[in-house]
């Protein structure tokens, strides 16, 4: 892979809140990398810090939050550049796609001033003819017609709101878009039908996507690469299918254990919570969940490792089941059943 492949490229990544008391670390030292026409999944479950990390791949962050670590887009330092000169690269090189499209959608303009304001917001000097022809090619490649382009937001389906929501993101062509939540409340037809425009979305215009989603069947059907987030960090990350065909990490197999399909018989969960991101536990910080955790899960935090498998994780018990590490007797000791229950009552 050359390096001009790359076009969002992350090296021990934080991104931190600040509270009255302790910070808030929803993003705890991540690295990854996403090459041009790629789509990176990012699952885990709620408040793990995948909307985090997607917003501030952008800048996008609320006043108190911070970042530091390394990011760059293409050859940019990101960290480094200016507020005026990151605003500058959104829109015209960076998207994102929000979820829950109603809210964002002025429901007194018509779609035809939404796309003229979003054009003339990022290209000043922008004539009213190509406005309208960029327009409607947007449209066209989400399937909606342009007898449509006048139309107010209201008179618009969810699913086809969602569509207009991509089509906005579009017709800026960005390098880089950060899908988040993309077929939240949507039916699973219309889902089906967003996945195939994220995909027409890339093969068009060569675009690099990272979607956000709890939905394993989504990253499943729609992403080359998926990485797993837990408590601020990426545990595992690699090809999709291989991931989901041999998971590393506890947490992934967990996940794909608890998903419910045509053939569930019961429902399975992953027992406990996950951790307060201003004091998460020592160690890994899945031990206090994990069914296959040792005493060094306790007391160290484990490094990423490639995996025989190619997935990336962090992981104690992989690495010592692929002869990754050497661990001692006393590291090897499965961490006893009150350990894990008291730290679910904590």
């Amino acid at each position: 892979m050359k390096s001009d492949d790359v076009v969002i490229s992350a090296r021990d990544l934080r991104v931190w809140y600040g509270t009255a008391g302790l910070p808030v670390r929803a993003v705890d030292g991540v690295s990854f990398e996403i090459r041009s026409g790629e789509i990176l999944g990012l699952v885990g479950e709620s408040g793990c810090g995948k909307s985090t990390l997607g917003r501030g791949l952008l800048g996008l962050l609320p006043d108190g939050a911070a970042r530091d670590g390394e990011l760059f887009f293409r050859e940019r330092d990101m960290l480094r550049l200016k507020r005026r000169e990151q605003h500058a690269l959104r829109g015209r090189e960076l998207g994102l796609i929000f979820q829950e499209p109603l809210t964002r959608l002025n429901p007194l303009m018509r779609i035809s001033e939404h796309f003229s304001e979003t054009l003339k917001t990022h290209h000043r000097g922008i004539g009213k003819d190509e406005i309208e022809s960029r327009s409607l090619e947007a449209l066209r490649v989400m399937g909606i017609p342009p007898t449509r382009f006048r139309a107010y937001p209201h008179e618009f389906s969810g699913g086809m709101r969602q569509r207009l929501m991509i089509a906005l993101t579009l017709v800026l062509r960005p390098a880089f878009v950060v899908a988040d939540e993309p077929t939240t409340a949507l039916d699973v037809l219309v889902e089906a039908q967003i996945i195939r425009m994220l995909h027409d979305l890339r093969d068009t215009y060569e675009t690099s996507l990272l979607l956000i989603t709890h939905n394993l069947g989504i990253i499943a059907e729609a992403c080359d690469r998926v990485a797993v987030m837990y408590a601020g960090r990426i545990v595992e990350i690699g090809d999709a299918h291989t991931v989901f065909r041999a998971p590393q990490h506890p947490y992934t197999r967990e996940l794909l254990r608890s998903t419910i399909s045509l053939s569930t018989t019961g429902l399975n969960y992953i027992e406990g919570a996950p951790p307060d991101l201003s004091d998460p536990p020592p160690g890994c910080r899945f031990h206090p969940r994990c069914p296959d955790a040792m005493q060094v899960c306790e007391r160290r935090a484990p490094v990423p490792r490639v995996q025989p498998s190619g997935s990336r994780t962090e992981c104690w018990a992989a690495d010592h089941a692929n002869g990754l590490v050497t661990l001692t007797e006393d590291e090897r000791i499965p961490l006893a059943k009150e350990v894990i229950a008291l730290a679910d009552e904590a």
